[in-house]
Formats: structure tokens, sequence, C-alpha cells
């Protein structure tokens, strides 16, 4: 892929966001005003065509608890498996059947433990996980509802069928589903019975040809809010391996891992001026996320971290606070924030990325640091 290609910057997936009162309104917009918790629940619809509120904390996690005891009463504990940041997991059928996508290591499984007529069961997972849509605001991961067919699927290009080609139609997804059926089928036992599956190897560059899809948003997002485009997709590929159908256990979502209550509530009041927070349908969406992304290391450059004033200093603190909040960036060098501020701009670059990726308090953000240049570093030769 082109350098040209490479796009915008970032919003941080686990980012902790500054413990001061609600900021000024710091970009295109009119000062912000405080909006209560009944005007955040009821002021959610986003950009005209989001209906959908979002969840409290407490409401997220009763979901994924309800979720996990449907797939347990299925699969039993030890064969658990839900959504991560870099692999898609999508149940069907009353949680017999699901489609695990394993981007890291370009694996596509299919299986299920439906008694009654595995096979058709299986035939219709395999045809919606492959003409699954790109845009994952459409599919709901914890439940069992099916799966939107769409007119160019997220898989297009990274999976070819028996004869070699692309799979963007229901017939050629169906053949493709006949024939891994009738010749790669296999079974596994499991606790509570057995499973029939298939495993399907994604193309070598199923990578690149994630990224291409983003070049164009990435690049817009990238101008408009002055972020190097080679940093953004280097926290796409360390946050999500560029899966648009990212989640985590912090309740991050999307391509740049936003979470809503605090990346995503900051960039509603100091960029968008909306109330409220993101929904997860509105972050699932790639645009939108990656927006909100490039967004939020406009606040941290502008605001958070604006005092810092070496540019790689400040390139490095940027990093660190996406993943570990600008907090954490702070308390690696001295408690105070004041003195840690003229603690960073007293050291010279290379002390300042030592200090992050030893003496971070999270171990997590002190080897994201060097993870994230290591890739910006690979798109910057491209």
């Amino acid at each position: 892929m082109k350098k040209a290609w490479l796009a915008i910057t970032t919003c941080l997936l686990t980012v902790s966001c500054s413990s001061s009162p609600t900021p000024d309104c710091i970009y295109n917009c009119a000062p912000s005003t405080n909006v209560s918790d009944s005007n955040i629940n009821n002021n959610n619809h986003l950009n005209g065509n989001n209906n959908h509120i979002a969840l409290t904390e407490t409401q997220r996690q009763a979901l994924l608890k309800y979720f996990e005891s449907q797939v347990k009463k299925q699969w039993g504990d030890d064969d658990y498996l839900q959504a991560g940041k870099h692999r898609y997991v999508k149940y069907f059928d009353g949680y017999r059947t699901r489609a695990h996508i394993d981007f890291d290591n370009g694996k596509i499984y299919v299986s299920t433990v439906a008694n009654y007529a595995p096979q058709g069961t299986l035939k219709k997972a395999i045809e919606e996980t492959l003409l699954m849509p790109a845009d994952p605001s459409q599919v709901d991961l914890f439940s069992d509802q099916s799966v939107p067919l769409s007119n160019k699927p997220f898989l297009l290009g990274q999976v070819k069928d028996h004869q070699n080609q692309n799979i963007q139609w229901p017939w050629r997804a169906g053949k493709y589903a006949d024939y891994l059926i009738a010749n790669k089928l296999k079974t596994k036992k499991l606790q509570q019975g057995t499973a029939y599956y298939v495993e399907i190897d994604m193309v070598d560059d199923h990578l690149e040809q994630r990224e291409y899809q983003y070049a164009d948003i990435i690049r817009q997002a990238a101008k408009r809010y002055d972020i190097d485009e080679d940093l953004i997709y280097a926290i796409v590929k360390t946050e999500s391996s560029f899966n648009p159908y990212a989640v985590s256990h912090a309740g991050a979502y999307g391509l740049m891992q936003v979470i809503p209550k605090t990346a995503g509530a900051d960039v509603f009041n100091l960029v968008k001026n909306k109330p409220g927070i993101p929904t997860k349908e509105y972050l699932f969406n790639p645009a939108n996320n990656i927006d909100t992304g490039a967004a939020y290391f406009y606040i941290l450059k502008n605001r958070y971290l604006k005092e810092v004033q070496h540019s790689t200093t400040k390139h490095y603190t940027m990093i660190s606070a996406y993943n570990g909040g600008t907090g954490g960036v702070l308390a690696t060098f001295d408690p105070d924030r004041k003195q840690a501020m003229k603690d960073i701009n007293h050291l010279q670059p290379n002390q300042v990325y030592w200090a992050l990726t030893n003496k971070h308090p999270k171990e997590e953000a002190r080897r994201y640091l060097e993870k994230v240049l290591n890739f910006q570093k690979e798109f910057e030769s491209m």
C-alpha cells in the first residue's frame, strides 16, 4: 500500500479522560453547556439517523452476562468464545451455531452444535459469514440474530472460494458452502455433544485488503484534524487489526476502539458540540469511528498535552495517553501534574520514551508505545 493511502489519526481505546470539570469547546463549535444525566439518556440521536440509546455500564454488563449464559448452555464453559479486539465472533440459531474470524492469523471457523440438520444450519451460517456487511452497525454481536446480507461484503477480497474466485453474491457463497461441507467438514467432541465445523483460510494479504477499505476515510480524517496518517494506521493495526467489529472488555468499539463514555464523550462535547455520548451503533460505523478517534487525538494534542513542547516528545505522550490516559502519562514522571509536565519538558525525547516504556504505571501502556511506533515505521516505509 502506498503511503499516500495512509490515513488519519485515531482515538484511544482505553483512554482515561481528564478529571477536570467539563472543558470549554475547542473545535469549530460554540461553548458547550452542562448536560444532566436525563438529558444524556434522551439525546443520543446521532447524525439524524441513529435512534439507538447508549447503554449504561450496568446495562452493558447485564447484557454480556445474559449473552454468556446463553452461549454456555449450548457450548459449555470450556468452549465459550466471544468477540474481541482482533476476532469476530457471531452466534446464530439459538446460540447453537457460531462464526469465528481470527484476524491476526487469517482463519475463519464456522461451527455448529445443532443436533437437527447440522449441515443445513452450517451452510446458512457460512453464507451469512462470507456475505457479512462492511458496516458493523447492522450486526448485533451479542445476540443470535441473523446477519443481513450486503451488496459489498466486508470479506470481499479477503477470501477466495474453491475456484479461486471472490465471493460477493449469495449464489457463489452457497456453492462454496456446499463445497466446504462436502469436502472439508470436521467434527469435534465437546462436553455437551459434537461440534461440526469447517475451517477457511483467508488470503495472504487479508490485512492489506482491509487497510485499503479505509484509505479514503483515514486520509480525510487526518486532514480534518491535522494528524499524521501513518499514526492512524498504526493505531488501528494495534487496536483491531483493521477489524471494524472489534469490541473490548472495557466497552470500546470499532476500528480505533473508542470508549463512548470517555473519549467518545470528550469528542461529542469538545469537537462536535453534541450532548451525551456516542452509541455503539454510531461507533461501529467505520467512518464515525475513525473520525472520532482522530478527533480525540486532536484533543490530546491541543488540550490535554498542549504544554508538551518538543514535537517528538508530544508524539510519544499522545500515543501513550491514547492507551493509558493523560493521567497515566503524567504519573510516570511525578504525582503532581504540574511538576510532571515540567519534568517532561526538561527531558530529551529519548528519555521520555524510556520512561514511558519502562516506568509507566500500567504494564500494557509500556508495551503499547513501542508497538505503535514499530507499526508506524512500517507504514512510513510503504
